[in-house]
């Protein structure tokens, strides 16, 4: 896995967009039945969704409409040519295969012949892997979240996002940066807390991120602050050091901020697909993770990844980016996500 073996190099993550960037993509334009007036309406979870898969669901329905068009009956030769175009799309050999099977199985107990049926038997089967996943996840206060991942993939973007959308919910929220080895960080966290108005604990270049945390734990129980947001180094290559990292980190959480309610979300860049999945598979390894972000889908036709991230590591998919808007990050729905990949 040549991904994690580099060296010395690190991927700056983009600068943050401004607020107002993009804004066109979060609206609709509708005609008045009255007068014929243009007015502009705010675009749904399932459209922003169905706007940011777009790659995804053209390079994978392409192919499923294919089929559709070019078997006469359903047979095995069919399933062989769905199982290649699923691989395809990212789900992974592992998924693509399961899927098939599943539809073998509805198509022999439901007696389905027409080929066209093919892709809503589809859109069924991806909604029932990705079962379980909780749309509607609510974070109780006082929470502490764990932001983790390697560079590169949008960890402090997320994190701004993230803390738009927590205060949008009415929750005041605390940042310690933690990342206290990457050129930027900070200075690019500070960019997002001031456009938030929320209040970020930092110390030094090259500093202790645990006792960052301390400061940022101390501080989130002196304001009563809802939610303590801790964005960490992303340095995978070197997993002792991560997972010692880590446990201090959890340990100083544990001693001196009682039973708070406690997530670690990963964060992954869709656009380098199944390199995600093993991303996933080694961060598990570190880290209890209860959840993962999945960024820039918007960005790539590899956001079937999602069902595989699902199906092959059991973890729950919370967030998701469609945009490069403040508030394109969006709440994961696995019956819209399934609904916005297959199309009509």
């Amino acid at each position: 896995m040549p991904l994690f073996k580099k060296k010395n190099v690190e991927v700056e993550e983009t600068v943050v967009q401004d607020i107002n960037d993009n804004q066109e993509s979060d609206v609709k334009v509708e005609k008045t039945e009255s007068d014929n007036t243009e007015i502009e309406k705010p675009l749904s979870l399932f459209d922003k969704m169905k706007k940011g898969l777009s790659k995804t669901r053209e390079n994978l329905m392409a192919g499923v409409d294919n089929i559709a068009k070019q078997f006469g009956v359903i047979d095995e030769e069919l399933f062989e040519a769905l199982e290649e175009i699923l691989i395809l799309a990212d789900l992974g050999v592992e998924t693509a295969m399961e899927l098939v099977e599943t539809l073998r199985d509805r198509v022999k107990a439901e007696k389905v012949s027409d080929p066209k049926k093919i892709k809503e038997l589809l859109a069924d089967a991806i909604k029932e892997k990705l079962k379980g996943d909780n749309a509607s996840f609510n974070l109780e206060s006082p929470a502490v979240i764990l932001i983790i991942g390697v560079n590169g993939v949008g960890k402090t973007t997320t994190i701004g996002k993230l803390t738009k959308r927590l205060k949008s919910e009415g929750k005041s929220v605390l940042i310690a940066a933690a990342d206290t080895f990457r050129a930027a960080a900070v200075e690019q966290l500070e960019i997002w807390c001031q456009r938030s108005d929320v209040p970020l604990i930092k110390h030094e270049s090259n500093s202790d991120p645990a006792a960052v945390v301390y400061d940022g734990v101390q501080a989130a129980k002196a304001r009563n602050v809802d939610v303590l947001i801790v964005d960490t180094a992303g340095r995978l290559h070197n997993k002792k050091n991560l997972m010692e990292e880590l446990n201090k980190i959890f340990r100083i959480i544990s001693t001196h901020y009682g039973e708070v309610r406690r997530e670690v979300f990963l964060v992954l860049d869709a656009t380098t697909g199944q390199n995600a999945v093993q991303q996933a598979k080694l961060f598990k390894e570190t880290a209890d993770i209860t959840g993962i972000v999945l960024t820039k889908l918007d960005g790539t036709a590899k956001g079937g990844v999602i069902v595989s991230i699902k199906n092959e590591l059991d973890i729950p998919v919370r967030y998701v980016g469609v945009g490069e808007g403040i508030d394109d990050l969006q709440p994961f729905d696995p019956e819209i996500f399934a609904k916005a990949l297959i199309g009509n």
